[in-house]
């Protein structure tokens, strides 16, 4: 007498890497709105914050971010000190900053740059240019070759 074991399949179960959480800072509530919808539409996790001084207590969290983008002038808080507090801090040191402006100073860019920002993204920009600039140092989720694992 022979007997068969059931046939048993188990369906391949997805485990899904936690998005990319990218701190985005302005105090234009449209640009933030803007930014947020653009981001979370190519799979990142997107915190905002209205202006400096709510980035800086959201840095000190303890949340872990994978990028940030912040505006030169806010309330409270520039961006280039938002900058100069994270490449102090070892938690936050190697968080890639982009700074965006769209005030016409040919000395932002270089001085962000110098203070630890990796890249400067003048205002206007498109969402192209956007997602182009953030996805050079940092990709979402949906991009990994690890998003999946099959059990």
């Amino acid at each position: 007498m022979s007997v068969s074991s059931p046939l048993v399949s188990y369906p391949m179960v997805e485990k899904l890497v936690e998005s990319e959480k990218i701190l985005v800072a302005d105090d234009d509530s449209e640009l933030i709105r803007y930014i947020q919808s653009v981001l979370e539409g190519k799979g990142y996790c997107v915190i905002t914050a209205k202006d400096g001084k709510e980035a800086y207590k959201l840095l000190q969290s303890g949340q872990t971010f994978s990028a940030a983008i912040f505006d030169v002038a806010m309330p409270h808080i520039g961006g280039r000190e938002l900058v100069d507090y994270m490449k102090n801090e070892r938690r936050l040191m190697k968080i890639p900053v982009i700074i965006m402006t769209a005030e016409i100073n040919f000395r932002y860019p270089s001085d962000s740059i110098s203070r630890g920002a990796v890249a400067f993204l003048p205002k206007p920009f498109t969402d192209v240019q956007l997602t182009t600039m953030l996805s050079m140092f940092v990709k979402p989720a949906g991009h990994t070759k690890h998003n999946k694992e099959k059990v």
